[in-house]
């Protein structure tokens, strides 16, 4: 195999950890670029993998909000992994910030890409599940092209999806973007037990997890794969990360399976009132196995990380030893008066989120404060009645259920067949309308004008819009999240936005305050 050199943002969090391992069991890598901060913890992470890897790890003490760290890092690489952002809880304390990393950080490495002077590395970026929105019951499954539609005041997901879109309109030669799904990792459980955040987290949302592992060896995979026959399928295209059947599963049995292994479960410790009923980010891939496919990525199962995740963590074992009523208390209850808690929310008079997460107090007045009575998907009941949980969760069965999005415009046709018929159907679905007069049938990549319902002209290849399922950079990336009212003239939008919002909603919402943590909204 060729020797090649790869640059790795992010290497200090749970995936850019995996895959800087992955990386260094390579024999297709020579060397290995990270970019690390110089904080302290960052120091620290940097020298224990120097002494672990040798002259093979090549560290780069910068930031990404410097450009001139990112242009330090690229130097001389072949591949850019782009994993680093900042992610909840953190960026829901401060909006600033998170932008200026999640969007800013990648503007950087973009630009410090493209301004490469002889041949440009490749770049890979890893966007997110986040940026799809909220699902239930209804559309549970989704894939690339589906409406990107952020759940309100995540400041994540927005900052990632204008990162996203940089990506997609900017002048990269070779480019890929991996779309992260929920993530299974070494110190899950640690970590949510000490934010409201967890109550986030959707009884019923489906979701499809990986491991931080398997998402390591992907990337490693990607490298060796490429350099072996070139992954054709896998460049200028978004892919979603997927965990396969096994790992498809709800907010549910995702708190059941990690509790099992400490000898507790769900209806134990936890109560479905605590948990908000929207407004969160999961679903099921109907395209997962395309990378799959491709790269073989995907070795592990659910129940055994969780089961993994306790032996790496011996003091889970001595809460086998204690009462539910006991780990309830301690271990969730107290979390309720999190100021990040859904419940604390209401307790506190926060509208804006209430409304959001919620739809109204009246639904929480009349939720159910216990288990009996409360449809659980996992258990295959909904509100319209019962369903077939195993069923409803198997690929073949797709068809059966109709559970797809329309993109608004000929599905069946190949990519080399798709011309300016197509594109303005697409945006004719979307509410405005493709301004170009023609393009050449099945080049997806030249830029095209484009006009939305608002007025608003933009340029953007086909690909974007109907392949990845961006639309109007200026009115459909939030802030403001106007979703509701942009529902009202794009099918695109109400065919998913409806499944969980109320016609006559009529909520704009947008952020406020020093950090912009204040949750503001308005009726129209």
């Amino acid at each position: 195999m060729k020797k090649t050199i790869v640059a790795l943002t992010g290497a200090s969090g749970n995936m850019g950890s995996e895959c800087l391992a992955e990386l260094m069991k390579s024999d297709a890598v020579d060397k290995v670029k990270i970019l690390v901060t110089s904080v302290s913890k960052d120091r620290k992470f940097a020298a224990d993998a120097k002494k672990r890897y040798g002259e093979k790890l090549v560290v780069v003490v910068g930031n990404l909000k410097d450009k001139r760290s990112c242009k330090t890092l690229i130097e001389g690489s072949d591949y850019v992994f782009h994993t680093a952002a900042l992610i909840p809880p953190l960026s829901d304390r401060n909006a600033a910030e998170t932008y200026a990393v999640n969007f800013g950080g990648t503007k950087n490495m973009v630009d410090a890409v493209c301004e490469t002077e002889g041949k440009q590395p490749k770049f890979v970026h890893v966007s997110t599940v986040a940026l799809y929105g909220h699902r239930n019951y209804l559309h549970p499954w989704g894939r690339v092209g589906d409406p990107l539609l952020p759940s309100v005041y995540d400041v994540y997901a927005a900052s990632k999806l204008k990162a996203e879109r940089y990506v997609l309109d900017s002048p990269l030669n070779c480019w890929a973007v991996i779309r992260q799904t929920a993530m299974l990792h070494y110190n899950m459980m640690k970590d949510n037990m000490s934010d409201g955040l967890m109550f986030h987290t959707c009884v019923n949302v489906p979701l499809e997890w990986s491991t931080s592992r398997d998402s390591g060896y992907l990337v490693r995979r990607i490298v060796e794969k490429d350099i072996e026959d070139g992954a054709e399928k896998f460049w200028k295209r978004c892919h979603n990360i997927a965990g396969g059947e096994s790992n498809r599963v709800t907010g549910y049995d995702t708190y059941d399976k990690l509790l099992r292994t400490i000898g507790t479960e769900t209806e134990k410790v936890m109560r479905p009132v605590w948990h908000s009923v929207r407004n969160f980010h999961g679903l099921w891939f109907a395209d997962g196995d395309e990378m799959n496919d491709m790269f073989g990525y995907c070795r592990d199962n659910m129940d055994d990380f969780c089961a993994e995740i306790v032996k790496r963590h011996p003091v889970y074992k001595i809460a086998g030893l204690i009462p539910s009523k006991v780990i309830s208390e301690i271990g969730f209850k107290r979390l309720l008066k999190h100021f990040n808690s859904p419940m604390e929310w209401v307790k506190k008079g926060d509208e804006g989120r209430t409304r959001a997460f919620f739809g109204s107090k009246d639904n929480i007045r009349f939720a159910y404060r216990d288990w009996e009575g409360f449809p659980v998907l996992a258990k295959g009941e909904i509100a319209d009645g019962n369903i077939d949980y195993d069923a409803i969760r198997k690929t073949e069965n797709l068809g059966k259920f109709g559970y797809l999005l329309d993109h608004g415009y000929d599905e069946s046709k190949p990519d080399e067949e798709l011309d300016i018929e197509d594109m303005r159907a697409a945006a004719a679905f979307r509410g405005g309308e493709c301004l170009s007069p023609a393009m050449t049938k099945g080049d997806l990549y030249t830029k095209l004008e484009w006009r939305c319902h608002d007025g608003h002209v933009f340029y953007a290849s086909p690909y974007t819009v109907l392949k990845a399922g961006h639309w109007c950079p200026t009115c459909c990336q939030p802030q403001p999240w106007d979703f509701d009212r942009l529902a009202k003239f794009m099918p695109f939008y109400a065919q998913v936005w409806y499944d969980t919002h109320a016609k006559g909603e009529n909520t704009e919402y947008f952020l406020g305050g020093k950090n912009g943590d204040k949750a503001l909204y308005r009726r129209y």
